[in-house]
């Protein structure tokens, strides 16, 4: 705990501000997500922008194209929620456990071959996983941009998974980023769940 309290504290120390900036804004678009607040958009671009160039350095190829991803799917967040109502995200949806199993399904097969195509031409660490994360994750971003309910279930089992990923590549600041997310989902997940059963009946 001592040492783990240790490195912590030298990676806070060695931060730049524009890493700080980052995590800070990772944060504040869980929070605004959570609270279905359109400005979650804007703070997911400026975080994901970072991302990028963080983790080309840390060899996480797949995760660096994976903030590529959301920085575009940011904008496409922002206009499809701004497009649904004003400024007001559009109604919160569930979609068909067929069409979950479909899309899981697919983000294995992708995961398999991107990892071993990562794995035979590339120097990238847990190809596999990584791809894995990744595919889910995008998955997962279009869902949160749809307003689809389940989305909470896979960034839970996503981010569980990154903070290991992250920890073992020396980013232990980021891996405790996505243990308060882990955190934080349970929240989302309810407060999303509250919001949906009290739409209107032809809304859902």
């Amino acid at each position: 705990m001592e040492s783990l309290l240790q490195t912590l504290t030298e990676q806070i120390q060695a931060l730049s501000i524009v890493e700080t900036i980052a995590v800070v804004a990772a944060i504040l678009y869980l929070v605004l997500a959570i609270r279905r607040n359109i400005w979650c958009w804007l703070f997911a671009g400026i975080s994901t922008a970072i991302y990028v160039v963080l983790f080309v350095g840390a060899r996480l190829y797949m995760e660096s194209m994976l903030n590529v991803f959301y920085f575009v799917m940011a904008i496409y967040g922002w206009y499809f929620w701004y497009t649904g109502s004003g400024m007001a995200a559009p109604p919160i949806i569930r979609w068909p456990v067929r069409r979950h199993v479909i899309a899981i399904v697919a983000i294995v097969v992708l995961s398999v071959l991107f990892g071993y195509l990562l794995e035979s031409h590339t120097d990238a660490v847990f190809p596999y996983i990584d791809s894995l994360t990744t595919f889910a994750a995008i998955w997962a971003t279009f869902l949160v941009a749809r307003k689809v309910l389940e989305n909470w279930w896979y960034w839970l089992v996503i981010d569980s998974i990154s903070i290991v990923i992250y920890w073992t590549r020396e980013l232990p600041l980021t891996a405790l980023l996505f243990a308060v997310y882990v955190v934080m989902i349970p929240f989302g997940l309810v407060a999303w769940t509250r919001a949906m059963r009290k739409q209107p009946a032809n809304q859902l």
